[in-house]
């Protein structure tokens, strides 16, 4: 089984992209988890989801507080250290940000990084991240083939629906691998 958190704040997409993540594991014939944890619904506010994807029936009610990937829709949210301690070891962490990136906390793990951002805003997307995320989470992990991602995306988005295809496309296209196992 594969525990998965998402990390952001409120306006980025965080908890649509676990439902997609979601529906993409279903899509391809795993048995997916999702659910999400956050106070005042409002712009700008720390956000938390979380996916359990397997091959077979999951059983487990409980939270997830050591996950094997960690998406960071907002790095400010939390510092290596933290990231460290959370996750668990050989895991992976995508990060939405630019392609520089050294830390020698984060060997044991397969770290990845998009400017999602950029590419949101170049789609006119504006600050909602979370499509751009998924294409190169998808990339990073092999979770599900991009196809199916993109399918998920046309099937579930309610709006602009070109404009988050093509930037889940180029987010795959664009994910800088920092470091591997």
């Amino acid at each position: 089984m594969i525990e998965i958190k998402f990390q952001g704040r409120g306006g980025q997409g965080v908890v649509v992209a676990s439902e997609i993540l979601a529906r993409a594991c279903f899509g391809q014939g795993k048995y997916p988890q999702c659910y999400s944890l956050f106070g005042a619904e409002r712009r700008g506010a720390p956000v938390a989801a979380f996916v359990r994807v397997s091959d077979e029936k999951i059983y487990l009610k409980c939270d997830i507080d050591h996950p094997n990937h960690l998406i960071l829709f907002d790095t400010t949210l939390v510092n290596e250290k933290q990231i460290s301690q959370q996750m668990v070891p050989g895991g992976f962490l995508l990060r939405n940000g630019d392609n520089s990136y050294n830390s020698d906390a984060l060997k044991s793990h397969t770290v990845g990084s998009v400017d999602a951002l950029k590419i949101a805003r170049k789609n006119g997307l504006e600050a909602i991240v979370n499509t751009a995320i998924l294409g190169a989470y998808v990339r990073l992990t092999e979770i599900v083939s991009l196809d199916t991602l993109l399918k998920v995306i046309r099937d579930t988005v309610p709006g602009a629906i070109d404009q988050n295809v093509a930037a889940a496309q180029e987010a795959y296209e664009k994910l800088s691998l920092h470091q591997k196992m």
